[in-house]
């Protein structure tokens, strides 16, 4: 058995140009390819019945970020409280959370300002424009 190494973390939205658009222009990712999947293969590896998707795979560094929209659209799914099971959230590292967050749009929703943990970590949990949690802490 070969050892697993992470690929990328996918993130579902409801509209792809929006999303990608948020994660370019809030934390700098470069898009690295745009493509759309379909066909009966696809629709039975996600379960979804005459799925199919369009895709971008952004640039975090040592990690892949994939925004996928999928057609059907499914019924959005309820805020995410952190504390509940199942709850998900990306997490991306920022030279200065202080900075970030001082320069941070208008538009975009925090949960809190930064915040300086018991281990001395400084953190500041967003929504991007879907509601997805996005934890921005210090590199």
């Amino acid at each position: 058995m070969s050892d697993p190494t992470a690929h990328h973390v996918g993130i579902t939205v409801a509209d792809l140009d929006r999303a990608v658009e948020f994660y370019a222009e809030t934390f700098d990712l470069d898009v690295l390819a745009e493509f759309s999947v379909g066909g009966d293969a696809f629709a039975e590896a996600v379960a979804v019945d005459d799925a199919s998707a369009s895709f971008a795979h952004l640039d975090a560094g040592d990690a892949v970020v994939e925004l996928v929209a999928y057609d059907p659209t499914g019924e959005p799914t309820a805020d995410p409280e952190l504390n509940r099971p199942g709850a998900t959230h990306l997490g991306l590292t920022v030279d200065d959370v202080e900075a970030f967050h001082a320069d941070l749009a208008d538009d975009v929703e925090t949960l809190s300002p930064p915040r300086t943990t018991a281990s001395g970590t400084t953190v500041l949990f967003v929504r991007d424009p879907e509601g997805n949690l996005i934890e921005v802490l210090d590199a």
